[in-house]
Order: structure tokens, then sequence, then C-alpha cells
């Protein structure tokens, strides 16, 4: 091998590992609160959290409470890389300004129950580009959750590549986001998806023609998915008012 050939495929090697190092990821994040304490949490976040987010390095998604849960937020948050996520977190709990906020905030009692979980995630070649539309009160977005089959998530994203996000959006559902987890044994099997309904009401008509559809039971007797591992986990929830997904 001559030298040019040597350096060129070190080069593609360089810049396909650049690639994959620096790859976004996505950061579902839930935090459990004390009693009465999602209003101070939402507060936090709000005037504070956020912005220091953003100084670290860390883009906000979305913010919303599950309706059914009065002490629960959930959220997604951007970083540049994995690496870049352990070095934004590191500098972000290290901040002075962040210390004395998480100080103030929790004067008259800790705010947490229990420590956040934290989900990291790639997106799929499907998942779609957000836009914030028209948004009201009424609105509803709605986390789901599914666990394949052994050997079956490739179906089933095939499924929702060329069938399932058409037909939602045929039936009032929009498509907010689509992904996987990066990390084993998850990364394997699960699908995380955020969808968006314009009312509780809405919701239940949507899902109703939707599992009516003639052409959605076609695409999954044809699919070859089978049945989930267990059912799809749903969680219900509102965007808060300092989300920029609405």
């Amino acid at each position: 091998m001559n030298r040019i050939a040597a350096t060129l495929i070190v080069s593609i090697g360089l810049s396909m590992l650049t690639t994959i190092v620096t790859a976004d990821v996505y950061e579902l994040r839930t935090y459990t609160t004390n009693a009465g304490k999602l209003d101070n949490l939402n507060a936090r976040f709000r005037d504070h959290t956020v912005a220091l987010f953003e100084k670290h390095g860390i883009q906000s998604i979305g913010y919303w409470v599950p309706v059914a849960k009065e002490n629960t937020l959930v959220y997604v948050i951007k970083h540049k890389s994995r690496d870049a996520a352990k070095a934004s977190w590191q500098a972000f709990i290290a901040d002075p300004a962040w210390k004395k906020v998480a100080r103030e905030s929790q004067l008259d009692g800790q705010i947490l129950a229990e420590a956040p979980e934290s989900v990291y995630m790639e997106t799929t070649d499907y998942s779609s580009t957000w836009k914030n539309g028209s948004a009201d009160d009424d609105d509803l977005f709605e986390l789901r959750i599914y666990k394949a089959a052994e050997g079956k998530l490739g179906k089933l994203d095939a499924r929702f590549r060329d069938h399932t996000i058409r037909l939602f959006e045929k039936h009032g559902m929009r498509n907010v986001a689509y992904w996987h987890p990066t990390d084993e044994p998850n990364s394997k099997d699960h699908l995380i998806y955020i969808i968006k309904h314009e009312s509780r009401a809405a919701a239940q008509a949507s899902w109703q023609a939707f599992g009516a559809d003639p052409d959605w039971k076609k695409a999954a007797a044809a699919s070859g998915v089978g049945r989930l591992a267990k059912p799809p986990a749903s969680t219900y929830m509102k965007a808060t008012d300092y989300s920029a997904i609405k």
C-alpha cells in the first residue's frame, strides 16, 4: 500500500470516528418530587435551570408534567455527544450559580423524593423534525415506550417508518420524535416516542380510528413484528409553560 492510500484510509477512519463521537445524543429524564414540591421544581427550572443548562451546552427540547402524576416532571435535553453530556453535567453541578439556586430553592424542604431517572437516546432515521404550531390548554402529549420481541426491533422500526407515522398523521396524531436508547440491553429492543393530540378526547378518538383502519391492520399483519414483549407504556403529559416544544 502506498503512502497516499494509507493516509487516505487513516483520514477516512478518523473522520468516521469523529462522526461517531460527536453524534447528537438525547437524554430523557424523569424527576419525582416530594408531596407538594412540583411547583418548586418547575419554578427552579423556569427561572434558573434551563438557562444554566444552556450555559453549559445542554439544549432543552421539551418539559412535561404527566396528567396522572402530581409529583413528576419529564423532560428531554440534547447533548452534542455522550462525552459532551458527561462534561456538561460535571460543569453544571460544579457551577456556583447552580449550587446557590439548589440551596435556596430547598430552604423549606427537599424537592426531589428520589434520584432522577435518565435514559440516553439517539433519534431513529424516521424521526420527524418538530415545529410548534398552534397551542392551547387542551393540547396533550403522549410518551410511549415499546419493547419489541427478541430480534424484532428492526421490523418494528420498518413498520413505523413505512406505515405507522403516516397513519398517525392521518388520524390526527402529530409525530414529535422517535428514539432508541443507546445503552444495552434496552438499545436492542426499545422504541421511545412522543406524539401530540389536540385533547384527551381527541387522543381516544384517534387511537380508535387508527386501530380500526384497514391500512393499519394490513401493515400490522404483514410487518412480522408480532406481539410486543410487553404492552406499550403510555404516559399522557402537558407541556410546561417553559417548554420549547408546545
